[in-house]
Parts: structure tokens; sequence; C-alpha cells
């Protein structure tokens, strides 16, 4: 079989002849133009199939705040499809899920539920703060990451513990004072400011403080790289010792027993305590024979420049950056309003992404025809399985800002313009019935944000 580019040779040698094709006088916009003209009118003539649907499917989200949200879609060619509700109503909820309630025409089969808000989260309320988590029992897409919503008022301390897991965390307000002590006896001591990270790996010992410089406290996110990870499993310091019998405990710091008649029954997890005094004295005080770890379980991402880019910006953050942070790496990316986070996916890791600012919509697609459209706002988090192509467009008036987050050392996505930019374009436009110039216009330089 002919291929489409010989076609439109043989169309160049019938219209400017086979000595200006070999002399290369054939310009390469007349060249686009001849392919063009002849793969045109055999894709019209020939179609493989029934072509996408044009039904209008722009998001809901503002509509459904200005008026009762009811199941009802336009669909051209039927008008309206579905029907107003007589029925008992949230609308408070169906305002927040206008494409559950109204789905665009491009959804299709079944796909698992993909949101969640810590605003469903049970709270974990404590003298000095709070906690509430998201599993995979809450979420049971989101099998590889978990994720906490913690707030400490100043002074207040997530007490001295370890996980399982290894823990990322992202400074959402305020500000905090983090310790750790690596296996080496090296400890670690830094300020934590909004929009800054901080890591720990599995099994490393280490404390939060909040801090009254910025705020009264802090309040944060963490990432933990095992969807079944929960808060209730911490390894706790006061936990343990109040399991272990005094005459032990006096046998091992070398103590009167009774020195430990005061230990917490029970573990204290967030618990009030005094704004500690600067980072250089807490620094003086805890100074060891062995020094400072030798790699930051911290970095300083609100002082990174963004990369501009033509619908917002974009900073990314792994091990090529943040060396200690093995098995999770980040994008923190703001999309401005009407911008698209593009049309992507990432190959092998899933993406747990979690709202910090604006409104959003997703729509996941999970191969085999099967779509499905999410609509979220700050707070929520949002979990697409590697592979599934997907993009995330600002539906609001303002800016829309996020983060990825993946379990992963390197940051890695396959931008769907670029893979078309970047094959033939003839064998693109014989896919999607595309014209060539088109084809050949797109960009062959990732844009992350339109």
């Amino acid at each position: 079989m002919r291929s489409l580019l010989s076609v439109a040779l043989s169309a160049a040698f019938a219209t400017r002849g086979l000595a200006a094709v070999i002399e290369k006088r054939l310009t390469y916009a007349e060249a686009s133009a001849i392919v063009a003209s002849n793969i045109a009118p055999a894709l019209a003539a020939a179609p493989t199939g029934a072509y996408a649907s044009d039904d209008p499917n722009d998001s809901y989200y503002e509509l459904f705040q200005e008026e009762t949200p009811e199941a009802i879609r336009t669909r051209v060619g039927l008008g309206p499809i579905g029907a107003d509700i007589l029925g008992p109503q949230n609308i408070p909820m169906e305002e927040q899920y206008p494409d559950l309630l109204a789905p665009p025409s491009t959804d299709a089969g079944s796909v698992m539920n993909s949101k969640w808000s810590f605003s469903q989260s049970k709270n974990r309320l404590q003298s000095g703060g709070f906690a509430r988590q998201q599993t995979v029992t809450d979420m049971p897409i989101a099998t590889t990451m978990a994720g906490v919503n913690m707030r400490l008022t100043a002074g207040s301390i997530r007490e001295l513990h370890w996980h399982t897991a290894a823990e990322w965390s992202y400074m959402l307000a305020g500000s905090a004072r983090i310790t750790a002590v690596n296996a080496d006896g090296q400890n670690y001591i830094q300020d934590i400011y909004p929009g800054d990270l901080w890591y720990f790996p599995a099994g490393v010992p280490h404390s939060i403080q909040g801090l009254n410089d910025t705020a009264d406290g802090c309040e944060f996110l963490l990432v933990f790289d095992n969807g079944s990870f929960s808060e209730d499993s911490t390894f706790m310091v006061t936990d343990w010792l109040a399991h272990v019998p005094k005459e032990v405990l006096a046998k091992n710091f070398h103590a009167d027993v009774s020195i430990f008649d005061h230990i917490p029954e029970n573990a204290l997890y967030i618990f009030p305590a005094p704004v500690p005094p600067s980072i250089e004295v807490d620094c003086e005080l805890a100074d060891g024979p062995l020094g400072t770890t030798p790699t930051p379980f911290s970095y300083p991402l609100s002082k990174i420049a963004a990369t501009p880019l033509e619908g917002g910006s974009v900073k990314v953050v792994d091990t090529r950056t943040f060396p200690i942070s093995t098995t999770i790496s980040a994008a923190e990316v703001t999309v401005n309003p009407g911008g698209l986070r593009e049309l992507h996916w990432h190959p092998t890791e899933p993406e747990w992404t979690f709202f910090i600012e604006g409104n959003a919509r997703i729509t996941s697609f999970a191969s085999t025809a099967a779509a499905r459209t999410f609509t979220y706002q700050a707070g929520d988090i949002a979990y697409i399985p590697p592979s599934y192509g997907h993009y995330v467009e600002n539906i609001g008036t303002g800016p829309m800002k996020f983060l990825e987050i993946f379990n992963a050392p390197l940051y890695q996505d396959i931008s769907l313009t670029q893979w078309l930019a970047l094959t033939p374009p003839e064998m693109v436009s014989a896919h999607l019935q595309l014209p060539i110039d088109f084809v050949m216009s797109l960009n062959k330089t990732k844009a992350v944000v339109v």
C-alpha cells in the first residue's frame, strides 16, 4: 500500500517535475501544502469511523455556583438530556462535583474514584494542634502514597517519633523547626518556611515544632510513600518508654529508677510547649561529637525561582536537587486563569496531587474507552494511576496552584503535544485526520502549562 508521503511526492513530481524535487527547489511550505492537499481529500472521502462528539463540554463549576445544580447537559442534535432534580438534593456537594452530576459526553466506562478532601477525613484534635489523614481506606485507588494535613500552634511539638515509611513534607503556612538524627549519630536542625520541604527516610527519628516568627505556629502537608500508612502506627518515644520496665530504663540510662516517675502513660503525639530559642542556640545545645548530617533533610523550595511558562510556572524537585528524597519527587505547578496543565501522562509512577489554591478539573483516561472527570478545589487530593492520560484545567477566576507528587526518585512526564510533534507528520495526520500544516506547527518543546 502506498504511503501518504509517496502520494504527496507523486503529486510533487507531477506539479514541479522530478528534477525540481531532486534539486530541492521545492520549498518546505510548498511540500507541506502538497502533502495537505493530497491527504485531506483522501481522509474526507474515507473516514475510518464516526467522528468524536462536538457536544459542548465546558465545566459547569461556575454555573453551579450561580444556579441550582441540575442533572442536565446539552448534546448536539439532541438538545438537553437528563432532567431537573425533584427529590432531595445536597446542593453544597453537587456544587463541588459538577462533573459527576452532569458529566461531559467524553466521560465513559468505569474509572475508580480519584478525589478525596481532607474535609472528609476524621480529625485528631490535640492540645496544641490537629492532624487528619488520607489513606487507601479513604481512596482505594491511592495504593502507593498517603497524606496527612497537620497543624501545630506556636511552640507545640509533634513528638519525637519515626515511621516505617518515608515522610515528605510541604510547608503550607507559618514556620516550624525540624530535628533529626541519622544512623551515624549525626544530627540536623533547621527552620522551615512556607513553600519549603523536608524529607525523612523511613526509620529516621525526628520531631517538628511550631514557631511564632511568621504566624501562630504552622500548618503543613505530609506525604508518605505507602498508601496504607497511618499516623496511628507511628513509633513515638513516649509510647515506647511507657512500655519498658522502669528498671530497664534505669539500667539503659545509668540513672536512678525514680528519674522516670513522670514518664507519660500514653503517647503525647501533639502537645504544647514553650516556643524554642533561636536556631543558633538549639544547634549549639544539641552539638554532637560527630557533627551534622552530610546531606540536608530539608530543601528551600520557596527560594528557588519558578520556570515561567506560557500559562503559568513550575518548580520541579527530585534527587537531582534534593538528594536525600530518594522515594518522593514533586512539581509545584501554577496555572493562570484559563490555563491548562497540558495533556500528558507519567510513564511508571502514579501521581498524588494536592491543590493549594484555586479550582480545577481533571479527566483521567484509563484506556479501553474509559474516562472520568473530577472537579477539585483547595484542600482536595487527586490520585492518577501510572500511564493514565490526563490534564489539569484551571476552571476558576484566579490562579490555580497544586503539587504533583510521585513515589519515585526522578520526576518524569510525557507530553502529548511533544510526542505528536516528534512523530512523522503524515503518521499523525493519518491517525487524527488533522491538516499536515497544523501537525507540523506543533511545539517540539514540552510546554507543561499552556
